[in-house]
């Protein structure tokens, strides 16, 4: 099989260098997207995810395995919309998906502002000793002014030298567009094998929020016992995991909202 693999916010290609020889050990071809605005391509801003997401589609061959981690999780969807016809299998790793017809905002804040089960407030903002670790850059652009926010929201089951390698390439935050109307009538019609892995210990998807992303996937997650980051801190298992993800099958219908 040939895993395609798209980032999250802040990421790039690099933050899969460590799951990409593990995938290969097991047998499998994997590559890593670069989406504008991140990594390498930091000056390339794109103007909304539909011109984000157009390197994804572009990329794709046959039967390809696709997976989006975080915001990314926005990207294969869109992906997916455009050629139904060459993927094999969506994993979603700790990702967002987006509600149908409506502003990317209301997907990343989710369908509940409570937990079904318990009432509970589904917390939708990192921790205030997080979010003093924000700043902006000349552009306006968000960036992390120490590598302590990092550390806490993506990275806290990772060695400090990782984190501190992690830090060195994260780059400032893409506007997310979250005024743009997603529509993808092609994804909720073409019904594809897909997955969906929770991280356990994840502070940007809560695992409430990454369940009911599940459930709107018609399928039980995986479980990680990982941060937001298991690429980072648990590649070995997570590599044996997407393997694992493609032999899974749904087990309900797409809910598109």
């Amino acid at each position: 099989m040939r895993f395609v693999l798209v980032h999250g916010t802040s990421h790039g290609s690099w933050c899969w260098e460590r799951v990409i020889p593990e995938l290969e050990r097991l047998g499998h071809e994997a590559i890593a997207i670069e989406l504008p605005g991140h990594g390498e391509r930091v000056d390339e801003l794109p103007d909304g995810f539909a011109s984000r997401s157009a390197c994804v589609s572009d990329l794709l061959q046959a039967g390809d395995v696709l997976v989006g981690h975080s915001a990314g999780g926005y990207d294969i969807t869109i992906a997916a919309d455009r050629v139904p016809g060459k993927i094999g299998h969506l994993i979603y790793l700790a990702a967002g998906l987006p509600l149908e017809g409506r502003p990317i905002a209301e997907a990343m804040h989710g369908v509940h502002e409570r937990d079904p089960e318990t009432g509970e407030p589904i917390n939708i903002m990192p921790d205030p000793e997080v979010l003093r670790h924000f700043g902006q850059d000349e552009s306006g652009r968000v960036i992390w002014t120490s590598s302590e926010g990092p550390r806490a929201f993506f990275y806290q089951d990772c060695d400090a030298a990782t984190v501190d390698w992690a830090y060195a390439r994260l780059t400032p935050a893409v506007d997310v567009f979250p005024e743009e109307i997603i529509s993808v009538p092609n994804f909720w019609k073409a019904d594809l094998p897909r997955s969906y892995i929770l991280c356990t210990q994840d502070r940007v998807i809560s695992p409430v929020r990454a369940g009911l992303a599940a459930k709107r996937l018609g399928v039980e997650p995986l479980l990680i016992e990982a941060s937001h980051s298991p690429f980072l801190s648990k590649p070995s298992e997570l590599a044996e995991m997407f393997v694992r993800a493609t032999q899974t099958e749904v087990v309900g219908p797409l809910i598109p909202c």
